[in-house]
Parts: structure tokens; C-alpha cells; sequence
């Protein structure tokens, strides 16, 4: 079966998988999260599921990924077994206020509400009854389903997740840490949404761990809308570390106002597919983007990132940096683009991505590229692919380093340069830990997990 036809017969098919859950979706859902789905339902009719003809996903062929059985779970499951006692997080010395995330739900046995200075955190479908008025204002607002297929079928079928609500002038006293957990018996479709709203002068640190708890396949499509208001600051950091016959789509949409800081850092260490788009928009000035990611990959794994900065207002500034280290058979893409719009004068963006890699069998696709409309601006675009630096590793190796310690210091220096980026001070220390155990290939895919699978 060809490319078009595999791509529509999946169209059908999830529409089927709509068209007889309807019912139970809109059963399940507060009105405004139902509100979104007949539009959703158009654009998917019209876009399916992305194919490679697609420019932005060229080089990541999602039709094989979706394919197969996939239950799908449109209830709440409150899991019978004690999450505490099987699953202890990557990341468990941190001072955070932690919410746990079961197959695309709030779980239930989460303890937050209203937390201090009156920031908000509840379950996402929670939100839109408690909070209509806030819901309304930014849900699906952000998130353009006329432009992606994937965005249109995670609204299809979106029914909870997170919904952070900072107040105006409020600083968060711990970071907030999201833990998304997949686990069932059998293959299983998740859909997980997610909406963080920080107004004005709000700071806001974000910690978001995706983790599987069986050697099942999963297909994850995850999306998160952040709203940052006039100079507020948000920290999203992100950790990944799931099976190996996982696919996890995610999509980040950051809109920012006047004098906003955003910095966001996304760690890829385990996953058969991993696709993380960040589209990042600056509707006004003096508006800052870092955005930063790091993905380590081997055997068959395949990791693209997909990055959008809109400089749609003036003074604004934007960093992307983006690493790969790849091994084996493993493949990789990087499409990022800086788009400066017409009236946007002032601005300074730059763009790197580099690539290491460490097999003659690993691929690496990238594509860095600059859209600009306004003539006073600065801004840059560099790639690299490459392999180790053979006079730097005969360097190391001439001073009385073995060759495996040489490669894997050359390497872990190469990570350094994203992970030292992170915000959180003990999250950055927990994180050089895994990198340097994933790069030593001492970190299991379901490496803090007490359940059994085998």
C-alpha cells in the first residue's frame, strides 16, 4: 500500500474511532472542550494524519508508527495499583508540588486544588466547568488545528489533562512537576491535553516527566498551550524516557505578551518515535524565546523536532539550540524556522543545530531556515552533522584515557552545553546523572519502574 493510501485508510479510520465514541466523549467532556470538536472534525477530514509529502514532516514518516491495534480509553482509570509503590519518578529529589497524569487523566489521587498566592491546579476537563470564563479565553486558542492534522485530532479527541492557572503577580513557590504515566495491559491510544495560563508578572517553573510502566506500544499525542502575559516568566522543562515501542507526538504552543520570558528545554532519552513541535509566537515587544533540546537515540529510535519562533512584534529576541547524539540505525530530524514578520523591526534570533554521529548507520535530516519580512534585524542559522573529533580523542587518549572513557567524555561535553540550560538548579543535577547514564548505556527504558513486564 502507497504512501496516500495507508494515510487515508488511517483518516478513516480514526474517524471511525470518533464517529462511535462520540457519545461517550461528549458524556465525559464540560461543554467547552465539546465546543472545539466539530471544527477539529473538519480540519482532520481535510488534513489526516500528516505524510512525509507534508514539508514540516519530510523526514518523519508517521504512517508506520500509527499503524496496528490500538485500544483507546475514554474513562478515567483509577489504576488499582499503588502508583507509589512501583513507580519512583527520574527526578525524585525535587521540591515540587507534583501532579500525576494516568493514560491522559488527572489522576485521581492527586492532592492540589488551590495552592498558595491562588495559583490553580486541577484536572483539565475540571477546569471548563469550574472555570469557564479563564477556559474559554485561551483554550484552542493557541493551538491552530487548520494548520496540522495531529492538532486536529488531539482536540478531536481531548478530554483532560493539566490546567495551570497563575494570578496576576504571583510567583510559584515550587515548581510544579506533571507526571505523565502511560500503562495498560494492552497497546493504547492517549490523547493528553494540556492548557498553562501565567497573567501578568507571573513566574511559573514547569517540570513535565513522560514515563511508561509496561512494555506495551503506546501512541501518545500530547499537546500543551501556554499563555505568558505581560513580563511574566515560565520555566518548561522537559524529561522523556519511555519504552522503546513508544510514539510520542508532542506539541508545544507558547503565546507570549510584552516583555515576557520564555525558556523552554526538552531531554529525549528513550522512545521508538518522538516528535516534539514547539511553535512559539511574540505578540509583542521585548519578548524573549530560548528554546533548547537534547535527544540521545540508538538502535531503531527516531527523534525529529520541529521548531516555529513568530517574531510577530518588534525588540524581540529569540535562541534556539538543538543537540543529537545518534548510534546504530537510529535517525533523526531537525526543521526549525525563524519567522520575522513585516513590522517586527529590532529583532534578534539565532538558530544551531548540531549533531553527533557515533555509527555509519545513523541518519540526521536538518533544516534550519530564516523567513524574514522586516530590514533591521539580526539573525542566524548554522548545522552541523558530524562524528567525534579524532585529534580531540587522540588528545585524551595521549594523556592516558582509555578510548571508551575518551568518547564518552568527548560526548557527555557535546550534552553538557543543552543541560546546563535548565532553570532548576537539583532538576539539572538529576538530569546530568541520566545523561550520563544513558551515554554510558546504563539507563533502562523503564529504568524506575518495580512492575515486572518481561
Amino acid at each position: 500500500m502507497d504512501e496516500s493510501a495507508l494515510s487515508l485508510e488511517l483518516k478513516r479510520d480514526l474517524i471511525s474511532l470518533f464517529r462511535q465514541n462520540t457519545g461517550a466523549l461528549e458524556t465525559n467532556s464540560g461543554r467547552i472542550l465539546n465546543l472545539y470538536r466539530e471544527r477539529a472534525f473538519h480540519d482532520f477530514d481535510k488534513l489526516g494524519i500528516p505524510s512525509t509529502k507534508n514539508e514540516a514532516y519530510r523526514y518523519t514518516p508517521l504512517e508506520k508508527y500509527f499503524q496496528g491495534n490500538y485500544d483507546v480509553e475514554l474513562n478515567a482509570n483509577p489504576f488499582k495499583i499503588d502508583v507509589g509503590s512501583v513507580f519512583k519518578c527520574d527526578v525524585p529529589e525535587l521540591d515540587t508540588d507534583v501532579v500525576l497524569v494516568l493514560n491522559g487523566f488527572f489522576h485521581s489521587g492527586n492532592k492540589t486544588g488551590q495552592l498558595s498566592g491562588g495559583v490553580i491546579v486541577c484536572g483539565l476537563n475540571e477546569a471548563s466547568v469550574r472555570f469557564p470564563d479563564i477556559f474559554h479565553k485561551h483554550y484552542s486558542h493557541y493551538a491552530d488545528s487548520e494548520a496540522d492534522g495531529l492538532v486536529a485530532l488531539n482536540t478531536l479527541f481531548a478530554q483532560d489533562g493539566v490546567f495551570v492557572y497563575i494570578p496576576p503577580n504571583t510567583v510559584m513557590e515550587k515548581p510544579l512537576q506533571i507526571i505523565n504515566l502511560s500503562h495498560s495491559l494492552k497497546n493504547l491510544r492517549i490523547t493528553r491535553r494540556n492548557l498553562i495560563v501565567a497573567e501578568e508578572n507571573a513566574v511559573a517553573n514547569i517540570v513535565v516527566c513522560d514515563h511508561t510502566l509496561c512494555n506495551q506500544r503506546y501512541l501518545a499525542n500530547s499537546l500543551t498551550e501556554i499563555f505568558a502575559g505581560e513580563n511574566a516568566r515560565i520555566s518548561f522543562d522537559r524529561l522523556q524516557n519511555e519504552n522503546n515501542l513508544s510514539t510520542q507526538i508532542n506539541h508545544v504552543f507558547i503565546h507570549q505578551l510584552q516583555n515576557s520570558l520564555f525558556n523552554g528545554t526538552s531531554i529525549s532519552l528513550h522512545g521508538g518515535l518522538i516528535r516534539n513541535n514547539f511553535y512559539a509566537r511574540q505578540d509583542g515587544p521585548n519578548c524573549e524565546t530560548n528554546l533548547n533540546g537534547l535527544f540521545l537515540c540508538d538502535d531503531k529510535q527516531h527523534v525529529a523536532n520541529y521548531v516555529l519562533v513568530d517574531h510577530a512584534s518588534p525588540h524581540g529576541t529569540s535562541n534556539q539550540l538543538f543537540k543529537g547524539i545518534l548510534d546504530n540505525d537510529a535517525t533523526g530530524s531537525f526543521n526549525g524556522k525563524i519567522l520575522v514578520r513585516k513590522d517586527a523591526q529590532k529583532i534578534q534570533a539565532y538558530q544551531k543545530n548540531n549533531n553527533l554521529l557515533l555509527s555509519s548507520a545513523a541518519r540526521m535530516n536538518t533544516k534550519p531556515h530564516l523567513e524574514i519580512y522586516a530590514d533591521d534585524v539580526k539573525c542566524s542559522h548554522g548545522a552541523t552533522v558530524g562524528q567525534l573529533d579524532n585529534e580531540a580523542l587522540f588528545y585524551l587518549r595521549s594523556r592516558g584515557i582509555g578510548e571508551k572513557e575518551a568518547r564518552f567524555l568527548l560526548m557527555y561535553a557535546f550534552a553538557n552545553e543543552i543541560v546546563s540550560r535548565i532553570s532548576v538548579p537539583i532538576l539539572k543535577e538529576r538530569i546530568i546523572e541520566l545523561v550520563d547514564k544513558r551515554l554510558r548505556g546504563e539507563l533502562s527504558k523503564c529504568n524506575n519502574c518495580d512492575i515486572r513486564c518481561g
